[in-house]
């Protein structure tokens, strides 16, 4: 079976020079720090071999965190977001067959982040863009960047939204317990958060054709959808949505498997949100190719949908 990957991480060495410096919070050890930072500026030496090794026809590549994000200066945003693309699109062009890119966007500056979302997809080749959660503490449902949402339904791409932007302020939960900062578990709850501001702001109402990408298998919200119908029902709402909340999940946001390693959890995603919603992804180089990849091919589902989530999905949705 050959397999399309969707959040696999890059990293420009020039570009940390160009940003303000953000402190690492995620505690690692450091031989695990020394792989990432050695595979993560590579294209050749170790990331192609293990694709080769394991049936990863095509990694869509981009920018890691906290990428643009952790610009301060719209401006400075606006040039380190063109310089990273730039990059990106001369790494796939040395590669046409085995890379993609997703743009990195300056929210910072919304009208210049439609220009560069239109520069990459039109000029660049590049099947979508990944932002990096909020923009300093900015969310996607501001009425600022509805210009944004409608770029990316005219040029029929999809958004990626991955967490790892600064935080924007203290999580009290977290207090004392680094171990839950991060990957481990905050990540995935801030993200599945602003996922569902942006459900609870309409802005799948507004934008129809408009679609998300949550890895991590959702951030959390595929199983939590009869719960979320359940207690919207007993809410009072200014402005109602035109669907039920569950609905959104599955058509307007749809859901990759990176990071996540259990083929039954997988295997629930596909009941909870419809196998033409589920896309495989490794979360390289932070997760293991081998393990991402026997995730899929340890789960109990046929094997026509197998492939849907291996590549197929993935070809429809990116037009590759």
């Amino acid at each position: 079976m050959r397999y399309i990957a969707l959040e696999e991480a890059f990293a420009i060495p020039e570009l940390a020079e160009r940003q303000p410096t953000t402190p690492m919070r995620i505690r690692v050890t450091g031989e695990y720090a020394e792989m990432c930072g050695r595979r993560l500026v590579d294209f050749e030496n170790h990331r192609l071999p293990e694709m080769d090794a394991h049936g990863i026809d095509i990694q869509v590549l981009s920018l890691t965190v906290p990428g643009i994000q952790a610009d301060t200066d719209p401006r400075k945003a606006v040039d380190n977001a063109v310089f990273a693309n730039d990059f990106l699109a001369e790494a796939v062009s040395r590669h046409p067959a085995r890379f993609r890119g997703f743009a990195a966007l300056p929210m910072q500056d919304p009208r210049a982040a439609v220009a560069e979302l239109e520069r990459c997809v039109r000029q660049l080749g590049f099947v979508g863009a990944l932002v990096n959660d909020h923009t300093q503490g900015r969310y996607l449902d501001d009425p600022a960047y509805e210009e944004v949402w409608g770029a990316l339904e005219d040029l029929g791409v999809p958004l990626y939204l991955h967490p790892g932007s600064i935080p924007a302020d203290d999580w009290h939960v977290m207090r004392g317990r680094p171990e839950m900062y991060g990957a481990s578990w905050s990540w995935q709850a801030e993200t599945g958060g602003h996922a569902m501001r942006l459900v609870y702001a309409g802005v799948f109402d507004r934008h129809p054709r408009a679609r998300l990408i949550l890895g991590h298998l959702g951030e959390f919200l595929p199983f939590q959808r009869s719960r979320l119908d359940s207690r919207y029902r007993t809410l009072r709402v200014e402005a109602p949505l035109r669907r039920m909340p569950s609905e959104y999940i599955g058509t307007n946001i749809v859901l990759t498997t990176s990071g996540v390693l259990a083929p039954e959890a997988i295997e629930a995603a596909v009941l909870t949100a419809g196998a033409d919603a589920v896309m495989f992804s490794i979360d390289y180089p932070y997760e293991d190719t081998a393990a991402a990849v026997a995730s899929i091919e340890k789960t109990g589902l046929p094997r026509e949908v197998k492939e849907q989530i291996a590549h197929r999905n993935a070809r429809r949705l990116l037009g590759i």
